[in-house]
């Protein structure tokens, strides 16, 4: 007898066995940031990946596919984050199980799947299922009850709300029809009508069946797709629920490890306090999120998806803080995750130390902003007391929940130690300001209507790619675009995108730019400045007709530029052997984040925490050189994807890959999963120079490097600046160095003595101020201009005066280039009543500006010179009215 699968990982394989056994491609997942898609923050179906497909603007050589795709729910409309851990099904993070037809098959085929795989394959009783149908959608009903033999009683029609799909806003969408489990009549359950939209506890659905027929536009309107398709989704961790017979997601294997390793840190266990299992079932959800969005490539930031991962980051985070982890260990259960998911996903592994890394660096930075926050609520409080107040503004909330990080809870918790009360209105508002600046971040862009054009194109006339042996070709012209409309002909002038049946033009894509070079018919000669491949299967060549008319079903000669393609080739291969000796130097963590190749530089963007030290570039050059210098052939093989990872090719994961990868290797230090040209040997890629590196991103690095003849005109260039340098300093080349050190010494120390000469001077100057401070209600002030004193020598001098006074109130202003620069102190026994800062800020306000700091200390500046005695007077008033 068949065993029926128990564990998430055999329930996750036998799904996708008994699909692909039934004609369904297998696809791996797709990273958690969506591919070339602005509408979305995070891929939140299993759809979303064939979004395009569904739209019809792309077209694949499969027509039924199958998938487990890493979801994430954290932002905009599928935002669950402030359930996760307090109930049982609320994740952040999940895996979905998912079948799809693109135009194949429909509603009767998608239910019957379904409907075997739960109790044939999955083994459940089914006398404990029961299914939902759009209210309208009487095909479904009656596939139900006629087809599978479901009782009518145990079909139920629901509205809109419950029962139509869609992906976002705009979009796929159409009606569906779901299974849930019914775990009988719930006691306390007080709805007289309890169906599976009720959320008392009886119902559990498991797979939603989307009958996917329609795109809506921003407008609402819903237009037919293409071809009617199928979308289902069924939840891992639901699916594992009911499998293993529990009635939480965390009471899961997926979740077992994490949790005890979370038990563990802590030393809480799950069950003595519903508070403290909330935030354990917090922290075990979070850190398979933190763990997958890193892996994915999302670091932490201040808007977008970093943003959204430091708030995950920064809440779990909180929640160790709330079981009494005062230490960062989030990076731990990191670990715990990995060893739970690194079979389904290996990249985790290979990412680890990196992973690990990247939370602990956050988890450190959080705890510190915890404890700033914490002294800037304790500020708020005071001055709230002081002003008689009760309410903490909603600004002030939303600060410290937005920088550094404070749950309003915590705020609220705190504010209720002191008998005071937070301003929620005002926070909701500031928080719906957030969520108007998030959606205009994340603001869909595009022309849909050219967007739609290319997918035809790509339907009706797919490009064959001959670059990868020729650089010319003929071919007739078989589409023309000008200003992103179809027409028959071009004429001089005129910005063409021209459409072929096969050609050598490499398309932009992998990071190498599209090729340039010209189109020549009978009629008309065009410069091709550009190559694109705006829709999967198309390639479209732009540039502008230099002479005569272009018209549709000539026969074109094409022709690449072959100096600036060698130049790409050397640069493209240049790059692999560059990613290789990264990974060689500074380990697998160097994961490739981007690359620009051109004929004249590349350009690679990678994972790293710190600047390369000179010694790590020169070892890199090493290697990369040393390599060329072998002259190892290129291998180019063709294989399915799972069989080129197994073999050690390198994939990046932020590329979209099919199942049929070009892999190329060069000896046996680069292999890469990769669809650019690149040179016959890694000879002729001649010499490779790194001249520049820079940090691009928080944890990402940039490195420039040139190849071949442009790294020779680089070196050529330094030797010509370097024999500048030796005439300029009359000295040999080798002695340019020692030299150039014994004239900055000689710089400093004159710099030294000026600086003493002034400090002397500033000396002279305060002892004659000191003169002037007045007594203003018992205390001293002295407010005065400080004559051709430097802008940044002020605060020595104020500090100087502060001590001279013993007890009082200094302001200095300087003027430079017609700027007005104010340092205002106050001697420690006074900041109860006057605050340095408070007190800048009014006198800059006089001259024109604007300022602050510190209780004891504080700067500002102005545009207004003439206005300093005013500001002066307003000093002295704001001293005397106390």
């Amino acid at each position: 007898m068949r065993s029926t699968p128990r564990t998430a990982h055999e329930i996750r394989e036998a799904f996708l066995r008994f699909f692909e056994a039934r004609d369904h491609r297998v696809i791996p997942s797709a990273a958690l940031v969506p591919e070339a898609d602005p509408t979305l923050m995070f891929v939140n179906a299993g759809m979303v990946p064939f979004k395009r497909v569904f739209l019809g603007e792309e077209s694949r050589d499969y027509k039924r596919a199958c998938s487990s795709q890493k979801c994430m729910r954290a932002s905009g409309k599928h935002n669950d984050l402030e359930e996760v851990g307090r109930t049982p099904r609320h994740n952040t993070f999940f895996e979905m199980l998912g079948n799809f037809s693109f135009g194949d098959y429909f509603k009767h085929e998608a239910i019957a799947f379904a409907w075997e795989l739960v109790t044939d394959g999955f083994g459940l009783d089914p006398d404990r299922l029961v299914a939902t149908v759009f209210e309208t959608d009487d095909e479904a009903h009656a596939i139900w009850e006629r087809e599978i033999g479901l009782p009518t009683g145990r079909i139920f029609r629901l509205g809109e709300s419950e029962n139509f799909w869609s992906m976002g806003e705009t979009g796929p969408c159409g009606p569906c029809s779901e299974l849930n489990v019914d775990f009988g009549p719930n006691p306390d359950c007080a709805n007289p009508v309890c169906d599976p939209a009720c959320d008392c506890g009886r119902w559990l659905e498991i797979w939603n069946l989307v009958f996917m027929q329609y795109d809506r536009s921003a407008s609402g309107e819903q237009r037919p797709l293409p071809k009617p398709s199928i979308d289902t989704g069924a939840g891992l961790e639901r699916v594992a629920s009911v499998l293993q017979g529990v009635r939480s997601n965390f009471d899961t294997d997926l979740f077992a490890g994490i949790l005890a390793r979370a038990q563990d840190i802590s030393g809480v266990t799950l069950g003595g306090d519903a508070e403290k299992d909330v935030s354990l079932r917090v922290l075990a959800d979070h850190a398979r999120a933190l763990t997958f969005l890193i892996g994915d490539g999302v670091l932490p930031s201040n808007e977008g998806r970093g943003y959204v991962l430091r708030r995950i980051l920064r809440r779990a985070a909180r929640h160790g803080v709330l079981l009494g982890v005062e230490r960062p260990f989030v990076h731990e259960l990191a670990h715990a995750v990995i060893d739970e998911m690194k079979g389904p996903y290996p990249e985790l592994s290979e990412r680890r130390a990196y992973i690990a890394e990247r939370i602990l660096r956050e988890e450190e930075r959080f705890l510190e902003t915890l404890s700033k926050g914490l002294v800037l609520l304790e500020e708020e409080i005071r001055e709230l007391r002081s002003r008689g107040e009760t309410t903490l503004p909603g600004s002030v909330v939303f600060k410290l929940y937005d920088t550094y990080g404070f749950p309003v809870d915590l705020t609220a918790d705190i504010l209720r130690g002191h008998d005071l009360a937070l301003d929620e209105p005002g926070f909701e508002a500031s928080m719906d300001e957030q969520r108007a600046r998030a959606r205009a971040a994340w603001k869909g862009s595009g022309d849909a209507e050219v967007a739609a054009i290319y997918g035809a194109l790509a339907t009706e006339l797919p490009t064959r790619f001959l670059g990868y042996e020729a650089l010319e070709a003929c071919s007739p012209i078989r589409a023309l675009l000008v200003a992103g409309d179809r027409t028959r002909a071009a004429s001089e002038g005129d910005r063409v995108e021209v459409v072929v049946d096969e050609t050598p033009f490499y398309a932009e894509s992998g990071g190498q730019v599209g090729d340039r070079g010209t189109l020549e018919t009978e009629s008309a000669r065009v410069a091709i400045d550009d190559t694109q491949k705006p829709a999967s299967g198309l390639i479209v060549h732009r540039g502008r007709v230099l002479s005569g008319e272009l018209r549709v079903e000539q026969d074109a000669r094409l022709a690449v530029d072959a100096d600036a393609r060698g130049a790409t080739v050397r640069n493209h291969s240049g790059t692999h052997l560059l990613h290789a000796a990264l990974r060689a130097v500074l380990g697998p963590q160097a994961v490739q984040k981007g690359s620009l190749v051109a004929p004249d530089r590349l350009r690679f963007d990678f994972t790293h925490d710190r600047p390369l030290q000179d010694d790590e570039i020169e070892r890199i050059e090493d290697l990369a050189n040393a390599w060329i210098e072998a002259n190892a052939p290129a291998e180019v093989r063709t294989m399915p994807y799972a069989e080129a990872i197994e073999s050690g090719a390198v994939a990046i994961f932020e590329e979209k890959y099919g199942d049929e990868v070009r892999v190329v290797s060069f000896g046996p230090f680069s292999t890469e999963l990769c669809g650019g040209t690149h040179a016959r040997a890694t000879g002729e890629i001649g010499l490779l120079k790194v001249v520049a590196q820079s940090g691009i991103a928080a944890g990402v690095r940039r490195i420039e490097a040139l190849t071949g003849l442009g790294a020779l005109e680089y070196l050529r260039q330094t030797q010509r600046a370097l024999t500048r340098v030796s005439e300029l300093l009359r000295a040999p080349v080798a002695e340019v160095v020692p030299r150039l050190e014994k004239l900055l010494d000689e710089k400093k120390q004159a710099e030294d003595e000026v600086t003493a000469l002034r400090s002397a001077h500033r000396g002279a100057q305060s002892a004659g101020l000191i003169e002037r401070a007045r007594e203003i209600g018992g205390t001293r002030v002295l407010a005065a201009r400080a004559e051709d004193a430097r802008p940044k020598e002020l605060r020595s001098m104020v500090d100087a005066l502060r001590d001279e006074l013993g007890s009082g109130v200094v302001l200095l202003a300087t003027v430079s280039e017609g700027r007005v620069s104010l340092a205002l102190g106050v001697t420690p026994d006074l900041t109860d009543r006057y605050r340095a800062g408070d007190l800048v800020r009014e006198v800059a306000g006089v001259v024109g500006g604007k300022g602050g700091g510190k209780a004891d200390f504080a700067q500002a500046g102005g545009n207004d010179p003439a206005a300093l005695p005013a500001a002066f007077e307003k000093l002295y008033a704001l001293v005397e009215q106390g």
